[in-house]
């Protein structure tokens, strides 16, 4: 089996005892600003823009045939980059995909900011930015599938990209409850959100919810804001 391919398959397999869901780990959440900046040293101008055009190139491959679609080669060929180098930066194409969730993620948070949510509440204005984040997902229902696929097949060699996703997930959060300074409870009631919101893209992706009750429970568990909310104690 070519090195490639054998890499590829090799990341597409669940590692041993893990599970099926794909909500990533929260233990490196303390407070909401130190979690919008990767631990890894910065890059140049000129790897940022080999690194955007690599993750590009692995959207654009999964938006048209899903996890299968992206095969290392073909990223390293349409993002003009030798497969060493891709491999350099992404060491599988599980470690591709996560990164090219959070960087979704990071694009659908600018453009929440622009059109901020218009809920009275915070638990409302989540369920709302869940929702439209879902929805934009919903329009990419490969690149969506094979994102998700990925965060399900992560083992402990993708924490730091995992991690990412989870970072970005709970600022967007946080932004939209309007919090700076969360307390635990408020930290923990996110965590659970993000949970909830992770499985209900998976029940969707399999078939298994629709769109309606996807809606019913992030709205559900959204109220989780207000049991959590210090005024109300």
């Amino acid at each position: 089996m070519p090195a490639e391919a054998k890499a590829d398959s090799n990341s597409a397999r669940p590692a041993p005892g893990a599970g099926t869901s794909a909500a990533p780990s929260h233990a490196a959440h303390t407070r909401p600003h130190s979690m919008s900046q990767p631990a890894s040293p910065p890059l140049t101008e000129r790897q940022e823009a080999r690194r955007r055009r690599i993750l590009h190139a692995s959207a654009q491959l999964a938006s048209r045939g899903g996890f299968d679609a992206v095969q290392m080669r073909e990223v390293a060929e349409s993002s003009q980059v030798a497969l060493g180098t891709l491999y350099r930066y992404f060491p599988s194409k599980v470690h591709l995909l996560v990164a090219t969730m959070q960087d979704q993620l990071e694009h659908m948070h600018g453009t929440l900011r622009k059109k901020p949510p218009a809920g009275d509440s915070a638990a409302e204005r989540v369920a709302e930015t869940l929702m439209r984040a879902f929805r934009a997902l919903q329009r990419e229902p490969h690149l969506a599938d094979a994102m998700v696929r990925a965060l399900t097949f992560a083992d402990r060699s993708v924490s730091p990209e995992v991690d990412q996703v989870s970072r970005q997930t709970t600022v967007i959060i946080l932004d939209a409850m309007g919090l700076d300074d969360p307390t635990p409870a408020q930290l923990s009631a996110v965590r659970v959100i993000e949970h909830t919101w992770h499985s209900a893209l998976i029940t969707w992706l399999s078939g298994r919810a629709s769109i309606a009750q996807v809606k019913i429970d992030i709205e559900t568990v959204c109220r989780l804001i207000d049991l959590t909310d210090p005024a109300d104690g």
